[in-house]
């Protein structure tokens, strides 16, 4: 069994327009969801085994501000190759990760996040299903499992989606 947890960065600001894309921070709004998101991979007992993590500037403060609880003795890896991927180079990576790795969180981008996402949901709760397929906003978390030997046989279509979770859901941001 496999465990794949699809993070989305947190809310990001847009307040200096001189920075480049890849070195926005997160807003307010964006700081305190990914802290109510850290908590709830805590009280949910949803750690990974890994972390694979952009590089952008928002993606970094959300595993920062997601705490301890999210990353602490988890093995984190930031990866430049996940900034702006689409699906296909997102499912490949999850590829290639080591089959002692029962679990792995990615930290990423829209649209690559929501469209491996969707990608990857062959069944779960219509309810679920339907609030992902819907909108995967910033600062959401899906959780898939896959019935998988090894990480290579990850496909689309493979896994159920086990829990979508959006900050709203959480708190009021």
């Amino acid at each position: 069994m496999r465990r794949i947890l699809l993070f989305r960065h947190a809310k990001s600001s847009w307040k200096d327009t001189s920075l480049d894309d890849i070195d926005r921070p997160l807003a307010g709004r964006g700081r305190k969801a990914a802290k109510a998101m850290g908590r709830y991979v805590a009280d949910h007992d949803l750690r990974p085994a890994i972390i694979l993590c952009s590089t952008a500037a928002r993606t970094r403060e959300t595993l920062e501000r997601s705490g301890k609880a999210l990353a602490r003795n988890v093995p984190t890896r930031f990866e430049d190759g996940l900034y702006h991927a689409g699906p296909t180079a997102l499912l490949d990576r999850l590829r290639r990760l080591d089959d002692t790795l029962p679990s792995a969180m990615l930290i990423g981008h829209n649209p690559g996040l929501e469209e491996l996402a969707s990608a990857l949901a062959g069944n779960g709760d219509a309810g679920p299903l339907a609030s992902m397929n819907e909108k995967f906003p910033t600062g959401a978390l899906a959780v898939f499992d896959a019935d998988l030997e090894a990480w290579k046989d990850l496909r689309p279509g493979c896994a159920r989606l086990e829990r979508f979770v959006r900050p709203r859901d959480l708190v009021a941001v």
